[in-house]
């Protein structure tokens, strides 16, 4: 069996690129799209599809709304969520919708020392 890529979420993907939020356009056209690695964005691993993975570098960066601080449910399934993906042999950095919104500088550092095996 193929646990890191599921064809039946591939048309989800493919929609969930075309309607990145606001906060994942900014992370991908200001930063992400322009590192010198492959980023894939909206990425099936396994049953899951993660916002960006850098797969040389085994690193899954994911924007999360302000649900996924309030709602304990959520909080649950990302907990499992990072579990599958550690598993895989994959990083998950987390970050917040506020501060891609207001701290994009501090996350593009945070994401290079993340690259280079300084954090």
């Amino acid at each position: 069996m193929n646990t890191t890529h599921n064809q039946n979420l591939t048309p989800y993907s493919q929609k969930l690129r075309k309607n990145m939020t606001k906060e994942e356009r900014h992370l991908w056209y200001d930063f992400l799209k322009n590192l010198n690695l492959t980023v894939h964005r909206q990425k099936t691993v396994g049953c899951y599809i993660v916002d960006f993975c850098i797969p040389s570098k085994k690193i899954i960066i994911e924007v999360d709304g302000d649900q996924h601080n309030r709602d304990i449910d959520i909080q649950q399934s990302d907990k499992n969520r990072d579990r599958f993906l550690n598993e895989m042999g994959y990083r998950v950095i987390r970050y917040f919708n506020h501060d891609i919104d207001h701290h994009f500088n501090e996350i593009c550092d945070d994401i290079l020392a993340c690259i280079d095996g300084k954090k």
